[in-house]
């Protein structure tokens, strides 16, 4: 029996990611009240010829959510079930331009409250939650159709056939920090190609760049550590069950020092695993 929660903020895409494991064999249910959580699975227990895989969606529209989740979830131990919890999150901005959009009434928002103040309460009230996921997925830059791919891909095999998806994100500090970041580094100590004319309007894929951005002692042994760190990392992560590792890097602008360290990092770190590879400010890039 595989025993599925949905949960996160309002907005972030619950319904969406329900449909999604319907497609792939769920038995779903939306909303449903906590309480009722144990219930549910031992009447999947005793129908496991008939239902093999259940989804159920769950937030604070139910309002004893957050205060019975722990209590529900021993007791689900106690039966020997064990359950998989998806956390779907956003942005506030993002969150609160899907409300505009919608004119939908967030859940938490009081009668003369904004949506904004309800967004706030709701992360805090979550965060208990969102602590205890299985995987944590930040739909603030997702279609429908990616976030489908992202559940297929993690929830289309069994738990035990499952590689671990790392995936490698350079980005620009400037432009902020990417979200749900397990691991971040700064690149920003090495030497800027974007200061010499002849490399500046090229990118870290760029032999030129690459080869500048490793031109020193210092950046060939710094990039050494980060490499062997990660790779003693990984399997450490394996353990703990984790199905997905996110290792960021960061330089200004995201175009040339980071590129160029995640590309190298994702090359020697590919061998028998699953790799991703995100250029969030370098358009066009990803793969």
């Amino acid at each position: 029996m595989r025993f599925v929660v949905v949960t996160g903020m309002a907005g972030s895409g619950k319904t969406a990611a329900l449909k999604a494991l319907e497609d792939l064999g769920f038995f779903c249910i939306d909303n449903l009240p906590v309480a009722l959580l144990p219930k549910l699975a031992e009447l999947s227990l005793f129908s496991r010829e008939m239902v093999t895989k259940v989804a159920v969606g769950m937030d604070l529209r139910e309002r004893s959510f957050v205060e019975s989740f722990k209590s529900a979830f021993e007791e689900l131990d106690s039966l020997g079930t064990r359950v998989e919890m998806v956390f779907l999150d956003s942005g506030d901005e993002i969150l609160l331009n899907r409300f505009n959009e919608t004119r939908r009434r967030h859940p938490l928002a009081k009668d003369h409250g904004t949506v904004y103040e309800g967004i706030v309460l709701e992360r805090k009230l979550l965060e208990p939650i969102k602590e205890h996921a299985d995987i944590t997925i930040d739909t603030s830059s997702m279609s429908v159709h990616e976030l489908k791919r992202t559940l297929w891909d993690y929830f289309k095999r069994e738990a035990e056939e499952k590689t671990m998806q790392i995936t490698f994100i350079s980005f620009g500090f400037r432009n902020g920090f990417p979200r749900d970041v397990n691991l971040l580094f700064d690149a920003r100590f090495l030497p800027n190609p974007y200061f010499i004319s002849e490399l500046k309007s090229f990118n870290g894929t760029d032999p030129r760049v690459f080869k500048f951005v490793f031109s020193t002692p210092e950046a060939e042994e710094s990039f050494q550590k980060l490499r062997d760190l990660i790779s003693y990392l990984i399997p450490q992560y394996q353990r703990e069950g984790k199905a997905y590792l996110t290792v960021a890097v960061g330089c200004t602008g995201g175009k040339h020092r980071s590129v160029a360290f995640v590309e190298r990092l994702a090359d020697e770190l590919s061998e028998g695993r699953k790799i991703r590879i995100v250029h969030r400010d370098m358009s066009g890039h990803d793969r």
